[in-house]
């Protein structure tokens, strides 16, 4: 920061964090990404990201930065809180269109129901059936709780590690490294740990229950 960058890249809190203690100035930005920008304005970060952008915008000039906003889902409060940062003239590009349940046409997709005290054991079998004794799969949970509880569950007939918030950054990266690399073959993850990942040829990704 000290020698000047051209981007910088960061969490709200800690961007904060550098302009309150003058290590970084904002006046003279020229684009701000917002990306993942539902979950950023619906997770808290709303005010945050407000202040930070208080100190690039200025009302009603012409030379505030060119506002640029990503987001896999776009209710309508999106846009509302949007237009406070876009020019009025502002350009939607919407990937989806009316097909709201656009997914990829080279997956299969499958939904069985079980009682949750046999989800344990429908799990090995459909892993087993689906992705066989060498294929990756990962699980997603709701709960930190429920991802360590399957992974020591003895109906898994596979080798499973967990993956969540609770769990170090380093052993983190030592987990997904083991499973890149085929040491385990179930990773059972929660969907905050789970965003972002980038693992080549997963055979099977199963969610325990309906994503909220």
């Amino acid at each position: 920061l000290k020698s000047g960058i051209d981007i910088l890249v960061g969490t709200p809190g800690r961007i904060k964090d550098h302009i309150q203690n003058s290590k970084l100035e904002l006046s003279s930005v020229k684009h701000v990404v917002l990306d993942e920008v539902d979950h950023m304005l619906d997770m808290g970060f709303a005010e945050q990201v407000e202040e930070i952008l208080g100190f690039a915008y200025k009302k009603g000039s012409e030379n505030n930065p060119q506002t640029l906003l990503f987001s896999a889902t776009c209710p309508r409060w999106v846009y509302d809180v949007a237009k406070k940062y876009m020019k009025d003239e502002y350009e939607q590009i919407d990937l989806i269109g009316k097909k709201t349940q656009r997914t990829a046409t080279t997956v299969e997709h499958l939904a069985i129901q079980c009682r949750s005290s046999q989800r344990a054991g429908v799990l090995g079998d459909i892993i087993q059936v689906y992705s066989g004794s060498h294929g990756r799969t990962i699980v997603f949970c709701e709960t930190k709780k429920e991802a360590n509880e399957l992974a020591m569950n003895a109906s898994l007939k596979q080798d499973a590690q967990s993956l969540h918030g609770d769990i170090p950054q380093k052993q983190r990266e030592i987990t997904l490294k083991g499973f890149r690399n085929g040491v385990f073959e179930v990773l059972i993850a929660t969907n905050v740990a789970a965003r972002g990942l980038d693992i080549p040829e997963v055979d099977l990704v199963i969610q325990c229950s309906p994503p909220k």
